[in-house]
C-alpha cells in the first residue's frame, strides 16, 4: 500500500484592498453582479465575472428554477456565455461573490462540485489556467492561481479517449 498527499497552495488576503488594482475591480465587479441572480428559493445570490485573456469582460449570476436540479450555478452561466460570445477564447481571471437572506457574506465559498469540473473542463479544453478570486461582500480574499487545483483526481476527457 502507498499513501499519497494532494495540497495546493492558495494566497489569503485580509481585504479586497489588498488586491492588485485589477484585481479589485473584477471583485467589486462580481459583488455587484450578484443583484442579477434570480434565486427565490434558496435566496442565495452568486455574481462571477471573468477577464478573458482577449480583455473582453463576461459576467454571471445563479439562475434557480422550481424544479430542482436544473438551476444554474453563476460560474457555468459564465463559462457559457464566454465560450457562446468568444469561442475559444480562454478565461485568464473569474471573481466570484455572494450575498444572501440571513447569510454572511463576510468570507470567500468555494465552486460547487459542478463548477469545478466545468472549470476544470474548460481550462483543459483551452488550454489555459484560470485564476480565482473568492470572496465575500467583505472579509478575507481567496486567490487560487489554477481552477483545477479545487478539483483532485478529476474525471477528465482522457478517460473517455
Amino acid at each position: 500500500m502507498k499513501e499519497t498527499k494532494f495540497e495546493f497552495n492558495y494566497k489569503v488576503y485580509d481585504s479586497i484592498e489588498e488586491l492588485p488594482e485589477q484585481e479589485q475591480w473584477l471583485l467589486n465587479e462580481a459583488r455587484e453582479v450578484t443583484a442579477n441572480a434570480y434565486a427565490p428559493y434558496s435566496h442565495f445570490q452568486v455574481g462571477a465575472v471573468a477577464r478573458l485573456v482577449n480583455g473582453e469582460i463576461i459576467t454571471g449570476s445563479n439562475q434557480e428554477n422550481a424544479s430542482f436540479p436544473v438551476g444554474l450555478c453563476a460560474e457555468r452561466v459564465l463559462l457559457a456565455s464566454a465560450s457562446s460570445v468568444f469561442p475559444r477564447v480562454p478565461v485568464d481571471v473569474m471573481a466570484i461573490s455572494y450575498k444572501g437572506e440571513g447569510h454572511a457574506s463576510d468570507h470567500p465559498i468555494s465552486p460547487c462540485g459542478i463548477c469545478r469540473q466545468s472549470l476544470q473542463e474548460f481550462e483543459s479544453r483551452l488550454g489555459h489556467p484560470i485564476k480565482l478570486i473568492l470572496g465575500g461582500m467583505t472579509g478575507p480574499v481567496y486567490v487560487i492561481d489554477n481552477a483545477k487545483a479545487l478539483l483532485p483526481l478529476a474525471f477528465t476527457s482522457e478517460e473517455l479517449r
